[in-house]
């Protein structure tokens, strides 16, 4: 009996030690979340800098002319965005959009993939990375040469994704795109043959990347069911995705080529983008090209940036959730109403997929995927949510006059679309922002082959200091402003 007895103390006694040790850890974390927050307040405060010094120093904030264009920074070859026109005095006069690759619009580019009923990825990064399209034998040889680069280097898969999965595709990217550097024999000569080289292998590694991370993810983090599938050398990077990214790995030629479509609208954008920008700032520094890639990848994930296609899918989904009949346009006019007050939907007051930093009138991108996406919505069911697209395309700029004043020339953008697209062929929200980088890595490319092939000097912009300069302080005469962080509480305070 006295055994049972000291058991059943023993347990007691364990039990309590357990909740005492559990409600000291929160109040641990509790003191250190508030000291972190108290100390934060105070960076905030201490790093302010007052709008008006940087108009009187003349600061182009975010690489921004006064009148919103850009800074001009650089030269290009490679891509040309044209939205708008500037009069005189500065100030901009909208226009249709154009979208130009080499020096060819992306309307004839595309509508020449249609018209021949092929993929068209591969072509259009043979421009991108070469300056001309390419010959029929150019083109056969520049496939297999992605081709032979599908599969990932032996055990890459398992050591480098499956076994250290991330909750984030884009995280999972960068990290495997950093580690392929040591599966490379010369990652760090950067001469032009050798970046080609390394060029080519990435372009033909990110599908499998892709694909391996989202099953890795959904597997770990979601415990659903693992599906692996080879990249086939013969297939397309659109088929190829489609194939790794699906369960039963099916899928039909005109999803392919539609999501084939998508990524030549993303692949180039100018060199003012943000990542493209990214990725001639890094190559400037003589880096490799693994850091220069992975950087841009590091870009493209800001939400500011890359993930705009997929704000466009959570609105849509938000809509439906709170507009009883999405086909009656009052009660759509109701809802967005509410998004431009910042009364729906993420509180931003915007409505995603539509207006652009550069494009006034129209979003070339936006009306050539546009086209398509209404074939593939009479194929799959999906035909009132792209009628509900073409809505807010066309509502948008008299709804936002109405709440806001004005008459602000606004138009859709390629991301309402694409949204669409990634939604209808079943893509996995997560997925569709590494998608972009997918298509952007050509673009990428191009520009580093072309920041290395001018020799430029090292980026270096200016900024200029505006703290006054003070004298310095012992240690013993300084006071404590910013709190620590407590140290782990003693027994007896609990």
């Amino acid at each position: 009996m006295s055994n049972k007895l000291e058991t059943r103390k023993k347990i007691r006694k364990s039990v309590r030690d357990s909740a005492r040790a559990e409600l000291k850890l929160q109040i641990i974390k509790a003191r250190n979340e508030n000291v972190l927050e108290q100390s934060a307040s105070i960076v905030q405060e201490r790093d302010y800098i007052k709008t008006d010094l940087y108009t009187a120093y003349d600061v182009k904030r975010g690489l921004r002319n006064s009148n919103g264009t850009g800074v001009l920074v650089g030269l290009t070859k490679i891509g040309e965005v044209i939205g708008y026109d500037v009069d005189e005095k500065g100030n901009k006069i909208p226009m249709e959009g154009k979208l130009y690759y080499r020096g060819y619009s992306i309307e004839d580019l595309v509508s020449n993939c249609v018209k021949e009923n092929r993929f068209g990825f591969e072509e259009i990064t043979y421009l991108l990375m070469f300056g001309e399209l390419p010959s029929e034998n150019e083109l056969k040889a520049f496939k297999k040469y992605i081709a032979r680069n599908r599969e990932l280097p032996l055990g890459f898969p398992r050591d480098m994704i499956l076994t250290t999965p991330s909750s984030n595709i884009m995280n999972k990217l960068a990290r495997s795109v950093l580690a392929l550097y040591t599966y490379d024999d010369d990652p760090d000569n950067i001469s032009l043959e050798n970046v080609i080289r390394q060029s080519i292998r990435l372009i033909g590694y990110f599908p499998a990347l892709i694909a391996y991370a989202y099953q890795a993810k959904r597997s770990y983090y979601n415990n659903e069911s693992l599906h692996l599938y080879n990249p086939l050398p013969e297939l397309s990077t659109s088929e190829n995705i489609l194939r790794m990214l699906r369960p039963t790995g099916e899928y039909t030629d005109l999803e392919a080529k539609l999501l084939d479509l998508t990524l030549i609208l993303h692949m180039e954008h100018g060199g003012g983008n943000n990542s493209s920008f990214t990725t001639h700032l890094i190559s400037s520094s003589g880096t490799d090209t693994y850091a220069a890639i992975s950087a841009a990848i590091g870009s493209l994930k800001g939400p500011r940036h890359g993930g705009a296609n997929i704000k466009v899918i959570h609105m849509l989904k938000d809509l439906k959730a709170n507009v009883e009949d999405y086909t009656d346009h009052a009660q759509v006019d109701a809802y967005l109403r509410r998004v431009l007050r910042k009364e729906a939907n993420d509180g931003s007051g915007l409505i995603y997929g539509m207006g652009h930093a550069i494009y006034t009138m129209s979003d070339p991108r936006a009306q050539v995927l546009k086209n398509m996406a209404r074939d593939l919505a009479k194929g799959n069911d999906f035909m009132e949510t792209f009628e509900l697209c073409e809505y807010i395309e066309k509502r948008t700029p008299e709804l936002f006059a109405e709440v806001h004043g004005g008459n602000k020339a606004m138009c859709a953008n390629v991301d309402l679309y694409s949204g669409f697209v990634y939604t209808a062929l079943g893509i996995p929200e997560e997925v569709a922002t590494p998608l972009f980088a997918l298509a952007r890595l050509s673009g990428w490319c191009a520009h580093r082959i072309e920041e290395l092939a001018q020799g430029s000097k090292l980026m270096r912009p200016a900024y200029k200091s505006v703290m006054e300069p003070r004298p310095y302080l012992k240690l013993e005469d300084r006071v404590t402003t910013i709190p620590l962080a407590d140290e782990v509480a003693n027994e007896s305070d609990f």
